[in-house]
């Protein structure tokens, strides 16, 4: 069975950006893989190492929305990051023979220090966490990464160093495959990629009635000043959770009713408002019994920890063989 890694930075309750963006396909792929999700604690330090504060508990937070979307601790291996220390002494050894210039080039590098201007990310954590995201992959011989379209510059940097590595002392790792995932890119209620750091989200544990009137405000096509005023779909934000969530008819119900004002913004969204909140009640009532058993979720990472410290110490004992330490 082929190994599948991949992992998120803490950020707390999760919403619907991240189950469709990651959490559907990492259901799925535990079927057919041998996987390993971990909760990024250290990555979260990269951006966030002055305001460590809620880690832990954001940490517990995501583990939960995790089990609760239904990964199974019976078919993959959840764990924490920072809890398995040779992430550490294999991201030292790796920095040693990554080339500055590598790095320098990772376009999400420059991305977020033109967007993230309130923070000083001028720090080697940041300009170096490629590295240390290698060294998450292939410290259990990846051989495929699920990600989106952005993130498969990261994949292909992992796969040089794994070349590099390989040169130099002998082909100790795989080099892992990027498996992309099919996922749009879900619009929050403003409009913008849905994010809790824009307060535009719809998180999992939201209830009902919370999902219910932060979708009935959600912004549509600007050009519907009036419900009078004929829209256009593809320029309507919550018209992309439509066509994940409605039916054919549906859509093509509220299009045409978009397109010649005969129902209203909100009878549209009330349509699809629907469906979100019978998708997410299973999980919610998960979620609400997990919390009941607030240990339990504290027991599946510890015993996910004990797993990948097992094949982490398999895998260094390789490594420090081979360049002779």
């Amino acid at each position: 069975m082929e190994t599948i890694v991949s992992g998120a930075r803490p950020t707390g309750r999760l919403h619907l950006g991240h189950l469709h963006g990651a959490l559907k396909n990492w259901v799925g792929l535990q079927k057919d893989y041998r996987c390993f999700f971990f909760v990024a604690d250290w990555h979260a330090l990269t951006t966030d190492y002055a305001t460590p504060q809620g880690i832990q508990q954001s940490s517990i937070e995501m583990a939960t929305d995790w089990l609760s979307v239904g990964l199974d601790p019976q078919r993959c291996v959840l764990f924490r990051q920072s809890r398995i220390k040779a992430h550490a002494e294999l991201h030292l050894l790796l920095s040693m023979i990554t080339p500055l210039p590598w790095l320098e080039r990772n376009p999400t590098y420059k991305e977020q220090i033109k967007e993230l201007v309130g923070k000083d990310l001028s720090t080697y954590g940041f300009l170096g966490y490629p590295v240390l995201q290698a060294a998450d992959i292939i410290m259990y011989k990846a051989n495929k990464v699920p990600v989106g379209v952005d993130q498969a510059p990261h994949v292909e940097l992992t796969r040089e160093i794994v070349r590099r590595f390989n040169q130099l002392y002998g082909p100790i790792f795989p080099e892992p495959e990027v498996l992309l995932t099919e996922a749009q890119r879900l619009p929050g209620l403003d409009g913008r990629k849905m994010s809790k750091s824009y307060n535009n989200a719809v998180f999992l544990s939201d209830s009902p009635k919370e999902i219910d009137q932060k979708l009935s405000r959600m912004m549509t096509d600007p050009a519907r000043v009036r419900r009078q005023d004929p829209g256009e779909p593809e320029k309507c934000p919550a018209f992309q959770l439509h066509k994940i969530y409605c039916t054919a008819d549906e859509i093509d119900y509220v299009s045409k009713g978009c397109r010649t004002a005969g129902i209203g913004c909100l009878d549209c969204k009330k349509v699809m408002i629907k469906h979100v909140i019978a998708e997410l009640a299973p999980v919610q009532e998960k979620r609400a019994a997990l919390e009941k058993r607030p240990a339990e979720v504290g027991d599946v990472l510890a015993t996910g920890n004990r797993v990948a410290q097992e094949k982490a110490a398999e895998t260094m004992d390789e490594v420090r063989a081979a360049i002779g330490l």
